[in-house]
């Protein structure tokens, strides 16, 4: 490998960062970090108010409408990853008040898809 090579992490690897980044709340560092330029972000069916979304710049913009949502945010966590070939999973949840719908507590499962070292895809089940 020459020194203009750079090596390509490991699901592993890309997990504990994305864990590290978390913990210090610096999920636009997670995106720019971490996520391929063309990488989805997959929310469930029938949930008012989220959508699918494709590529970096997308899911970029679906974070800052979520953050505009918040009207106050009182705690929040990210569980530990726990990976599996391509793929880590995590729990995470918020406390938070929302415009207009009041205090609300959300827990979730999310699960990452990581290709030659950058999440591809990111899916959420609550």
């Amino acid at each position: 490998m020459s020194t203009l090579d750079t090596a390509v992490m490991t699901t592993q690897e890309v997990a504990n960062r994305f864990y590290e980044l978390c913990l210090d709340n610096k999920m636009m560092e997670v995106q720019e970090e971490l996520y391929a330029q063309n990488a989805a972000s997959i929310e469930p069916p029938n949930v008012p108010g989220l959508k699918s979304v494709k590529g970096l710049e997308a899911i970029r913009q679906k974070g800052v409408e979520f953050n505009d949502s918040v009207e106050d945010m009182h705690g929040g966590y990210t569980g530990k990853p726990i990976v599996a070939g391509n793929f880590f999973a995590v729990s995470m949840g918020i406390d938070a008040t929302m415009k207009g719908m009041g205090r609300t507590k959300m827990d979730e499962i999310a699960v990452y898809e990581v290709r030659d070292g950058k999440i591809v895809k990111e899916q959420f089940f609550f």
